[in-house]
């Protein structure tokens, strides 16, 4: 991906954090889930956008469950990735999101 392509699109998701921040989040089944912001969600869209060879970021958390990290990446083709990063934004893991097959949101 290109650095502007990719600065687009980091800066659109920290643009939409700023507007209401509730777009990035996903709240769990204990909504205990708090979204990355600031300038650990740049940093974490970065690096999740160059893991999946780019995509929109369409949700985030801090402290999930499997790392410290979680970007959810919408792929121009619509499939949902997860990307699960440490503390130092390095990716740990990527896996497809499941959970939104057959739902009316996203």
């Amino acid at each position: 991906m290109h650095r502007t392509t990719r600065t687009i699109l980091v800066t659109a998701a920290a643009a939409t954090v700023l507007a209401g921040g509730a777009a990035l989040a996903t709240p769990g089944e204990d909504g205990a889930d708090r979204p990355v912001t600031g300038d650990a969600l740049a940093r974490a869209s970065e690096a999740a956008l160059a893991s999946t060879g780019g995509g929109t970021v369409t949700g985030t958390e801090v402290g999930d469950e499997d790392s410290y990290y979680e970007i959810e990446v919408t792929l121009d083709d619509g499939r949902q990735v997860d990307v699960q990063l440490d503390a130092s934004f390095s990716v740990v893991d990527t896996m497809a999101d499941h959970e939104e097959t057959g739902s009316a949101t996203g």
